[in-house]
């Protein structure tokens, strides 16, 4: 008998019940009867207090649509994953998943999430265990693979909210900064940006000029076009922050009087550019709903490619999706990494070509 615990850590995102049940069902098709399944709670919070429940096949039915995840998520800091706890008899994190890991005798751990996520499950893979993750991320940063479930999901959210903007923004002549969801690295708002019809797009991986950004925007004035939609990621900096410390950096940023970046932007604008400015913050709503048909097949794919791991006993891989290939990744290449956004990548070159203004 097989005994597989699955787990979803990190922020929640669509895709993460799609791919729960392709791991699932995948593995019943395989195993039969022969396998156990084993939820556990709230990521890796979860097995670190041994909170889990033994799953049946008809959990796994009716959840290809659902957003969230039925297991439940947490944030679990990897640095803190090492530390002692003194409440626990000076036990870390890391001792008391490995403990319950050994004490539930599961065969194997199929983790769901992104950069934080993966390099636990490296830390659990260098501790002897058998580990199998898959990538999930509405940043679609995951090291390792062409794209993380959850993303295009975000897309088409983060892409409605700009289409919505334009017709205000069309009717009151007005200039909208719309904050979009990537505190370090633009790929969501770089695709919803183009998809949106952004005139600027601002990224984490290209410091703007604020007299660029106005220069661009009085541009669109003098040539009839009353209206303008900047995309802006929440990691977005300035050339002078690019060019601090990231002691200073930090410092900076906690001082700011600001709720965020965008706030900071319209105001620095408003008194740049003679015409009206609005701040449009989706947030959250990035995250949720239901995931997007590119994906539920994604996830089924990355779902199916994780119980096939299982059945071969390849673990210690990240499933990833490479060159239109489902692949096994090893997790040391993958832990610690992040996936920026290259500045010459074609997405950009065909923005820039098309006159959206990057801001620098």
């Amino acid at each position: 008998m097989k005994r597989i615990g699955i787990l979803t850590s990190g922020g929640d995102c669509q895709g993460l019940n799609a791919s729960i049940r392709g791991v699932a069902k995948s593995l019943y098709e395989e195993f039969g009867n022969d396998v156990e399944i084993y939820g556990i709670k709230d990521g890796y919070k979860g097995l670190i207090f041994g909170e889990y429940k033994l799953m049946k096949p008809e959990d796994f039915s009716g959840i290809l649509t659902l957003g969230g995840t039925i297991l439940g998520t947490s944030r679990q800091p990897f640095k803190t994953m090492c530390l002692p706890m003194p409440e626990f008899g000076g036990k870390t994190k890391l001792d008391m998943m490995l403990e319950n890991y050994r004490k539930y005798k599961f065969d194997c751990l199929v983790i769901l999430g992104g950069n934080g996520t993966q390099k636990t499950a490296n830390l659990l893979r260098e501790e002897g265990l058998n580990v199998v993750s898959l990538p999930k991320t509405i940043d679609n940063d995951v090291w390792g693979t062409d794209m993380t479930f959850g993303f295009h999901s975000s897309v088409e959210i983060a892409t409605n909210v700009l289409d919505c903007i334009h017709t205000t923004a069309t009717s009151h002549g007005r200039i909208f900064c719309v904050e979009i969801m990537g505190h370090k690295v633009g790929w969501l708002p770089l695709y919803a940006g183009i998809a949106g019809g952004a005139d600027v797009i601002l990224l984490p991986e290209i410091p703007y000029d604020i007299d660029k950004i106005a220069k661009t925007l009085d541009n669109r004035i003098a040539n009839g076009k009353k209206f303008s939609i900047l995309a802006v990621a929440e990691g977005a900096l300035s050339k002078e922050e690019a060019a601090m410390k990231k002691k200073d950096f930090k410092k900076a940023r906690a001082e700011m009087k600001y709720p965020s970046i965008v706030y900071r932007l319209a105001d620095e604008l408003a008194s740049r550019v003679d015409n009206e400015i609005r701040v449009c913050v989706p947030g959250h709503f990035q995250r949720g709903g239901s995931p997007c048909a590119y994906d539920r097949v994604l996830s089924t794919r990355f779902g199916a490619a994780a119980a096939r791991l299982i059945r071969e006993k390849n673990y210690g891989n990240m499933v990833g999706l490479v060159n239109g290939k489902i692949v096994p990744v090893p997790l040391s290449e993958v832990a610690g990494k992040l996936k920026t956004v290259p500045v010459d990548c074609e997405e950009i070159l065909a923005a820039r070509e098309i006159g959206i203004s990057f801001g620098d």
